[in-house]
């Protein structure tokens, strides 16, 4: 059998002393950037495994950050959070923490865990997402003096953003599905719809805005082109048929999720097969999602990608800046990032995206 790998072995390895192990392990702000790369590629090369309970019992920290998962509700975006809990997780570790997992239905019950969290789990901090209007969790956070960060921006009531005094990192949905848009415009397309959700939801409504901002400035009036549904796929055919089955239907659809774009390509499939409102020989309909979902990237479906492995190293990096005593209370942070559109087949006047061909 083996011997165990101490620190003392790791310390001799990287030719540092056990000290500057154990505040590679537990504090690892204090050390060099140089120093930790060399210290953790002797722990990996070892297999050294630390002793949780022992570190926390002898440093009085849990090194956990926690964050809720939410339930897969439609097939579709459930991996965007996946992608993000991977992103964070990763950049967790590198900086000497580990994630701890919890579940609520929805931000009111999820606000009720916390104490049972903290007595139980005593978690250091927590990366709080799916913001919303009228989010009640920080307030919850801030009260018991724990640190946080939101991935997603405190929207107020009026579209807005709310200033609350803590740190987020969000993705800039605006700027994507303006980028979007654009392209289709750049395409050929005049008569560009959009699919989102009922007004009320800040990300939703930031989608959409990005959309109709965009149409305005090339001179299109948007009103009219637009419906509002809930976030499947069904949801997506449906809210599709109402602007395409009509005597003068839009051109191309730029969507709020890669969830109601596939419900969108489902109803171009069914008008290709049969009569379509503007002529049987008119191109078929381009579509563009949000998201990037692997289910986009199988169909051929154009979207915009978020950039969420850096949204969640953002997160990590925020908190590690909160959790370092030695920075003293900082100045709240906001990271705004812009996500990119992939295209995929040929959505424009000459021919439907490929996912439709």
């Amino acid at each position: 059998m083996a011997e165990k790998v101490t620190i003392i072995d790791v310390a001799r390895y990287a030719n540092v002393s056990r000290q500057t192990v154990s505040n590679v392990l537990n504090s690892p702000e204090l050390v060099r950037e140089e120093t930790r790369n060399r210290v953790r590629e002797a722990v990996r090369t070892l297999g050294y495994r630390v002793n949780q309970a022992a570190r926390q019992m002898r440093t009085g920290r849990s090194r956990l950050i926690a964050t809720r998962i939410e339930a897969d509700r439609n097939g579709v975006n459930g991996s965007v959070l996946d992608r993000f809990l991977h992103g964070l997780t990763a950049s967790a570790a590198q900086a000497g923490y580990r994630i701890l997992l919890y579940t609520a239905d929805d931000e009111r019950s999820e606000a009720d865990t916390f104490d049972d969290l903290i007595g139980a789990h005593e978690p250091e901090a927590f990366v709080l997402t799916g913001t919303c209007r009228g989010d009640g969790r920080p307030s919850r956070l801030g009260e018991r003096g724990v640190p946080f960060v939101t991935f997603g921006r405190p929207w107020d009531g009026t579209g807005g953003v709310r200033d609350t005094g803590h740190s987020w990192v969000d993705v800039d949905g605006a700027a994507g599905t303006a980028e979007a848009t654009r392209y289709l415009l750049d395409t050929g397309h005049r008569r560009i719809g959009f699919l989102g959700w009922p007004p009320g939801s800040g990300v939703g409504d930031d989608r959409r805005s990005g959309w109709a901002r965009t149409l305005a400035a090339a001179g299109v009036d948007p009103a009219g082109l637009d419906r509002a549904t809930d976030d499947g796929v069904a949801d997506g055919e449906a809210a599709a048929r109402g602007l395409l089955e009509t005597g003068h239907p839009v051109t191309a659809l730029v969507c709020a999720s890669d969830s109601l774009a596939l419900g969108a390509l489902n109803t171009v499939r069914l008008l290709k097969a049969g009569a379509r409102a503007d002529g049987p020989d008119a191109p078929p309909p381009a579509v563009i999602g949000f998201d990037d979902t692997p289910v986009a990237k199988a169909v051929g479906l154009s979207s915009v990608s978020q950039p969420l492995a850096e949204a969640a190293a953002g997160c990590v990096s925020l908190l590690t800046r909160l959790l370092d005593p030695r920075s003293g209370p900082p100045e709240p942070v906001a990271h705004l990032l812009r996500p990119s559109l992939v295209i995929r087949g040929r959505p424009d006047r000459r021919g439907g995206p490929a996912a439709v061909a």
